[in-house]
């Protein structure tokens, strides 16, 4: 089916660069959760704690990003919600990285999602497409 049959241009078609930041974003939120869990392992104090800790910040940090963050939230706050959100859940998978000792890869890390946030929510502004 071809996006005329639709009813209209996805906002993919014709935009590969667009295409690539959000796979891009999709991968550093995935490397958010990854960050997370290594951590949540890293800094338990026993077994259970760090099965609960591995597992746990990670699916918290889900949670939150699928309520209020994801292209389709439940709840769909004001920008600045959406970005805060993404500010916590993914800066809080690079202090992550951080905590667990890579500080260099932290900075990297952080680097890389202001600047495909910024990317992809400029060009979410200018064109109205909200995924």
């Amino acid at each position: 089916m071809t996006s005329a049959e639709r009813g209209g241009p996805t906002a993919l078609e014709g935009r590969p660069w667009y295409a690539a930041n959000e796979v891009l974003a999709f991968l550093v939120e995935l490397a958010a959760l990854g960050a997370l869990a290594w951590w949540g392992v890293a800094a338990g104090d026993g077994v259970v704690a760090r099965v609960l800790l591995g597992a746990g910040a990670p699916a918290v940090a889900a949670v939150v990003w699928g309520l209020f963050a994801s292209p389709k939230a439940r709840f769909r706050p004001p920008m600045a919600g959406v970005l805060l959100v993404k500010a916590v859940v993914l800066g809080g998978g690079a202090y992550a990285v951080h905590a667990v000792g890579h500080s260099v890869a932290a900075v990297c890390f952080a680097v890389v999602v202001v600047v495909n946030t910024t990317v992809a929510e400029s060009f979410r502004r200018r064109t109205g497409y909200l995924a």
